[in-house]
């Protein structure tokens, strides 16, 4: 497989570029900037750990990883959630192989839901990425697709609850977005997150393409990488005998959480606890 050569910044460049850019962007924004600022991405991260990549997936955004997020830095360990386009597959998983080539030394990558089947693509033949942990996600063999695997037993209530609506396309032409009925999230998305916090996840959600759920796979990482698979017990988008039907094809090590679909959000200390095993054993 053909890769681009990465182009990384040292441990102590980085460190040093980011103090500088947080300086220049106090200098030019103020006091008020100052009082707004961001999270200091190396403050008390531990450059010998590998890096964690979390891959979002579809009618969800990068926040939904927050929880995780905390727990995983507290613990030393460097941590990138990217935004997934949700456009297609093949330009997904583009975008989140360039993510990784941005990324210095090892890479633990993470994905729940179509984000497992992104990384999946995106990951073959990657010698950094010494691990996969899918979190209630899809790990697609080649040829097979995300709806075809949501609905390979039976169970899945999502699919009943989206509904479509047209955006027109960069080239022209019109596309469908998929978006999960805002009355149906709590029940069929996030059944174990506070009502509140569900209601807001809804309005907020990002909308996935149907040709980012129809599209084939071409790579399967899992085959190459050793996998850890979390598997959630209460899903209603993949259901629990598609998420071990998954797993033991992968020969991942899997552990069962009484959780709904958005375990992310609403376990997020048993999420983290399996990436952070994955990442010990990949050393």
């Amino acid at each position: 497989m053909n890769r681009r050569p990465r182009m990384r910044l040292s441990w102590a460049a980085a460190t040093a570029l980011g103090a500088m850019i947080g300086v220049a962007a106090s200098i030019m924004a103020g006091s008020a900037a100052t009082s707004a600022s961001p999270v200091q991405p190396q403050q008390g991260l531990q450059p010998d750990k590998p890096t964690v990549v979390l891959v979002h997936g579809a009618f969800a955004d990068a926040t939904s990883w927050n929880g995780v997020i905390e727990r995983l830095r507290a613990q030393g360990y460097p941590v990138v959630a990217p935004a997934n386009p949700l456009r297609g597959l093949a330009s997904d998983a583009a975008y989140v192989r360039s993510v990784l080539d941005s990324v210095q030394g090892p890479i633990v990558l993470a994905g729940h839901s179509y984000g497992g089947t992104v990384m999946s693509s995106a990951a073959a033949g990657d010698p950094d990425v010494k691990a996969l942990v899918y979190i209630a996600a899809f790990a697609p063999e080649v040829g097979e697709s995300t709806g075809e695997l949501a609905n390979k037993f039976p169970g899945n209530t999502l699919g009943a609850n989206l509904k479509q609506v047209p955006y027109p396309l960069a080239g022209g032409g019109e596309g469908t977005d998929l978006y999960v009925k805002p009355e149906a999230f709590h029940e069929h998305f996030a059944a174990d997150v506070p009502a509140q916090t569900a209601a807001l996840m809804a309005i907020t959600q990002r909308p996935a393409a149907t040709t980012a759920l129809e599209g084939k796979a071409t790579e399967a990482a899992w085959k190459t990488i050793p996998s850890w698979a979390l598997l959630a017990t209460d899903d209603k988008a993949i259901p629990l005998a598609s998420q071990k039907f998954m797993a033991e094809r992968a020969k991942s090590k899997t552990v069962e959480v009484k959780a709904s679909h958005a375990v992310a959000v609403s376990q997020p200390g048993p999420v983290a606890d399996l990436i952070m095993q994955a990442a010990e054993a990949s050393k």
